[in-house]
Order: structure tokens, then sequence, then C-alpha cells
């Protein structure tokens, strides 16, 4: 039950958002959040309800673990990629990656692969996501009443 809801809302977001229906990384981003909820549901805890706080804040855990992993791992391959010449990550999946959630792992990504880093108009655009992503949950926090 819980590895379909996360699933779903996952999948929602593909919908949503043009740039991931085709993002070979948000689709391991996927599988790893499903990966960790099914283990979870079936040897950690079993979840009767989804409809709760608590499943909520499990599934912005296992998204925002697995989108930096993810992020992390797109800059290693683009980066693998300039190298040899072949077929880059278009930067506006790269963008899409970080705006949800994978700055951290896009920063670090950054720095351990020294790519991207140089690139003025990217790094203008890596600061206005973390900008954006900020603001949209600020949004979201106020419109539940959290803050």
């Amino acid at each position: 039950m819980l590895t379909g809801a996360f699933l779903l809302i996952l999948l929602g977001l593909a919908v949503i958002i043009p740039p991931l229906k085709h993002n070979k990384f948000y689709l391991l981003n996927i599988g790893l959040v499903v990966i960790a909820s099914y283990f979870f549901e079936n040897n950690v805890f079993k979840i009767q309800n989804i409809f709760t706080y608590k499943t909520l804040l499990l599934f912005l855990v296992f998204h925002i673990c697995s989108i930096n992993i993810s992020t992390f791992i797109a800059y290693g391959a683009d980066k693998k990629a300039a190298q040899k010449k072949a077929w880059r990550i278009p930067e506006k999946d790269l963008h899409t990656l970080e705006f949800l959630g994978g700055w951290i792992g896009a920063f670090f990504g950054q720095r351990f692969f020294k790519h991207k880093t140089s690139k003025k108009s990217f790094q203008a655009m890596y600061k206005l996501m973390i900008v954006m992503e900020i603001a949209v949950v600020f949004a979201l926090l106020k419109y539940f009443g959290f803050i």
C-alpha cells in the first residue's frame, strides 16, 4: 500500500513536469524510493493508514535521499559523457533534478566531478533552482498552516 502510494505520487510528478518524462535519472529516483518503501513496509513497520503526517514525512525522507543520490550520479554520468564526447545529459534535466530537491547532490556532484562549476549561466540557473525550491516549500508550509 505504501509503495503504491509513493509510486503514484512520483509518476504523477512525471505527468505534471514534462522534462521528467524522459529523464532516466528521475526513473532511478523512482526506483530508489520504491525499493526503500517496499523494504520499510515489509521489514520495519506496517503502515495502516497512508493519509498521515508520518507517511508524508517518510515519503519526503525517501525522496530527498534518493533524488540527491540520483542527481549526484547524473553529474558523474554527464562528466563522463563530456570526456568521451558522447551524448550529454540536457541541462534542463539536471536543473529539474535540482529543483525537485537534488541541489545538495548537485553541489557535491559539481565539486567531486569538477563539472559545471565554471559555466556562469549554469551556475546562475542552479542558484535560481535552489531559490525556487525554497519558495515552493515556503508556500506549501504556509498553505498547510505549518508557518
